[in-house]
């Protein structure tokens, strides 16, 4: 079964300084009849003015992605980190017990960002920040894991939640492909370019919910770059 939710179609908001879709109940958009997928309980598609961003504030007992497509996103939390994550790269947020954090867009264009939160396997614990670089050019043609709390996936970013985030990025005419285990979650998410799934066409920034399927074939109708969430 696989589910298209256009992006002409997402809850969002403009506040001016940031331009956002939800693909699932957030905020202001309250859609109590989309409050996730499996694990997967947010996905937001941002677009950040330059020099402005999410002032401080409070996240707990969440699994927080974050996948930069355009610009660089620059983070700062109460434990002391501070890191800028760079178009192509990722970091994550363990929120554990609580922590406190800002992002703020300090390039001098647009930044845009998908925010993916997971819903960890256990509360609480010590909150944790990470980012690393995935240069597309190491996923080109094929899936690779970026962040997993999955045994097995040592070059991805740990979260702790029973759920990895794969990325790739495809030539038109390309595919990669994609098995499941059983009863698990998928969404998938072109950041840009069109592809089919199975037979079902997905727009850049549609989402496409995925029950199952034994197998993914996802191919490239154009150039593409595309992030997908396996969640339980």
């Amino acid at each position: 079964m696989i589910e298209l939710r256009p992006f002409a179609k997402l809850g969002g908001a403009d506040h001016g300084w940031l331009k956002a879709k939800h693909h699932f109940s957030f905020a202001s958009h309250y859609d109590p009849s989309n409050m996730g997928h499996g694990a997967l309980r947010v996905w937001n598609d941002d677009e950040i003015a330059p020099n402005t961003g999410f002032p401080a504030h409070p996240h707990a007992n969440m699994e927080i992605i974050t996948y930069v497509r355009e610009g660089a996103i620059t983070h700062q939390d109460s434990l002391g980190n501070e890191g800028r994550t760079e178009a192509g790269d990722v970091q994550v947020m363990s929120a554990g017990s609580g922590i406190r954090h800002s992002e703020y867009n300090l390039e001098p264009t647009k930044t845009r960002i998908f925010q993916i939160w997971i819903e960890p396997t256990l509360r609480g614990g010590q909150p944790t920040w990470g980012s690393k670089p995935f240069p597309k050019s190491g996923r080109s043609g094929k899936l690779v894991t970026i962040a997993s709390g999955i045994e097995g996936d040592t070059d991805a970013l740990p979260i702790r939640a029973d759920a990895r985030v794969l990325a790739t990025t495809l030539k038109a005419g390309e595919s990669a492909e994609y098995e499941p285990q059983k009863a698990r979650h998928l969404y998938l998410v072109p950041a840009a370019g069109a592809v089919e799934i199975n037979g079902v066409r997905v727009n850049a920034r549609d989402g496409a919910a995925i029950r199952d399927e034994a197998r993914l074939t996802i191919t490239a109708l154009e150039d593409t770059e595309l992030v997908l969430v396996d969640a339980a």
